[in-house]
């Protein structure tokens, strides 16, 4: 499901009135994966389409290399739910003809990457499609259970915010692609190759996680995205914010498709050398959980303005 955005512009308009027109049709809308009950536990299952010219360039990428970001783009929606992972479909769409240097099929390497990424969070490939088409499409629904969801929505004043990783990677490589440059190495690998943060989310969700999101959009679109679904307020100190080297600060709160995981915990928690331990991951308190609404950053103790996050419609 996307993401419903915080403030006024199309995207925010359209899927409001996809949501007013489905009315008794649809439940449980707002978080990006699906939570259903089943006997004991429940069933996660989320959907995310990839497509040509919007997610990926075959020019930037192998088609290996897209098949692995779509399908984690994916798996990131179950990792926010603190969910371990069953399996995926994917639907590929492609053209009848063949890669000319080499004469590889695409989605044979397409297929692969889905495979690979899936395989390496414990899950398997268990069906999908192929359709014709003039773009490459790649979509991916994921299929994961967990005992306890984590939504977007259990965040209470006095909570801390905390993060996994460092940030701005995924934003420097395009930068730079788009400006017709390679990207450092490092940079690269978080662009194309980002990694599904399924054993944090288990690993969160079992030790106290009042709320829980995947950051694609942007850390500081995201942040607010976990504010309006809790009614809350969030603070985060721009200086707190882990980078990758390199990039500033300012960057790092607006790069998307980072898949890195913003959690709110109790504000009594400090077992983050533990959660490295457990999953060889870092976790960084960034901000603190207040009443009100929206996300605000600060600098050094003095206000700044927050990063506008992705909108596909903008």
């Amino acid at each position: 499901m996307t993401t419903l955005p915080l403030g006024p512009g199309p995207e925010f308009d359209r899927i409001r009135a996809i949501a007013g027109r489905l009315g008794p049709a649809a439940a449980g809308l707002g978080d990006d994966a699906a939570v259903i009950p089943l006997g004991g536990t429940n069933l996660v299952a989320s959907i995310d389409c990839s497509v040509e010219g919007v997610h990926f360039r075959t020019d930037w990428m192998t088609f290996r290399e897209i098949g692995w970001r779509a399908t984690a783009a994916a798996l990131s929606d179950l990792a926010a739910e603190g969910a371990e992972v069953i399996g995926v479909l994917a639907t590929v769409g492609a053209g009848s003809g063949k890669r000319e240097t080499g004469h590889v099929d695409p989605v044979v390497e397409i297929m692969d990457g889905v495979a690979a990424a899936v395989a390496s969070v414990g899950g398997k490939v268990l069906g999908g499609d192929l359709v014709r088409s003039d773009k490459y499409i790649v979509d991916v629904c994921v299929l994961g259970e967990t005992t306890r969801a984590v939504t977007r929505g259990g965040a209470k004043p006095g909570d801390g915010i905390w993060v996994t990783g460092a940030f701005g990677g995924p934003g420097a490589a395009l930068a730079s692609l788009m400006k017709g440059e390679k990207p450092s190495g490092p940079h690269r690998a978080r662009f194309a190759h980002p990694e599904p943060r399924i054993a944090a989310g288990r690993w969160l969700a079992g030790h106290g996680a009042h709320a829980m999101i995947d950051v694609s959009d942007g850390l500081a679109a995201d942040l607010g995205h976990l504010a309006a679904a809790s009614g809350v307020s969030v603070t985060v100190a721009a200086e707190r914010v882990p980078c990758v080297p390199g990039v500033a600060w300012a960057a790092a709160l607006a790069s998307g498709e980072e898949y890195e995981l913003a959690v709110a915990l109790p504000g009594g928690f400090g077992a983050e050398a533990e959660f490295r331990t457990a999953t060889g991951v870092s976790l960084t308190r960034i901000g603190d959980v207040g009443a009100g609404s929206g996300v605000h950053v600060t600098h050094e103790g003095r206000s700044v303005a927050a990063p506008a996050g992705f909108d596909h419609f903008r």
